[in-house]
């Protein structure tokens, strides 16, 4: 297969995880204060399955790994948010039908198989496969804290440890991008590293405000 197809199923998936920040950015502008929208966890879901789908394109498995993680996660945000039940049909019908079709046609009609994916490196070095499994790991973690945050006040929040975690993990696949000459992941996770950055400092004046009225 070329390379522009897969690309292109890439930087579809990687526009809808910028829209979903995007939105949350100017939400979050307009409050002066970090915000949650519900297009947030919409496109998170629509965007997972595109980029797993990329990712066992480009034979990637800290790309898959990322996904497969956290595409449950994605979806309870939907039902702490109260916006799982009143969804169409369509959109639940997608969501869990589409995942299933992808793991069907690996099984039975995919040329490639997943001990491809996992075991034939082929010419990336062990090192480079490390650092991709690594920084998927740590920006995948974001979204286990923030479940556990958002499960412990009973609301669908981003918390500070969230952004923290978006950043490091942002800087260490933009890295990886560069290695693996990905300009998905270079283009997306360059853009990424602003909006964690100002959502952070959104946070952390909103923290410091909130202190400054207890204290007064």
């Amino acid at each position: 297969m070329q390379d522009w197809p897969i690309f292109t199923i890439g930087f579809l998936a990687q526009l809808l995880f910028s829209a979903r920040l995007i939105s949350q950015w100017f939400l979050s502008e307009k409050s002066k204060k970090v915000e949650t929208p519900v297009l947030f966890w919409k496109l998170s879901l629509l965007a997972s399955i595109l980029l797993f789908t990329y990712g066992y394109l480009r034979e990637d498995f800290a790309i898959m790994l990322g996904q497969f993680l956290i595409y449950g996660i994605y979806w309870r945000n939907l039902s702490l948010m109260g916006e799982w039940q009143p969804r169409n049909i369509f959109f639940k019908t997608l969501i869990i039908i589409f995942p299933l079709g992808i793991a069907a046609y690996i099984l039975f009609l995919g040329t490639l198989t997943w001990a491809d994916v996992l075991l034939d490196t082929g010419t990336i070095p062990g090192w480079l496969i490390g650092l991709g499994i690594l920084a998927q790991i740590i920006y995948t973690s974001r979204f286990f804290y923030q479940w556990y945050y958002s499960e412990k006040t009973h609301e669908s929040s981003l918390p500070m440890g969230f952004w923290i975690l978006s950043l490091i993990g942002s800087v260490l696949l933009f890295t990886y991008g560069i290695f693996r000459h990905d300009p998905v992941l270079i283009a997306a996770h360059f853009f990424g590293s602003i909006i964690y950055m100002r959502d952070m400092y959104l946070l952390k004046k909103t923290e410091t405000q909130v202190g400054e009225k207890f204290e007064a």
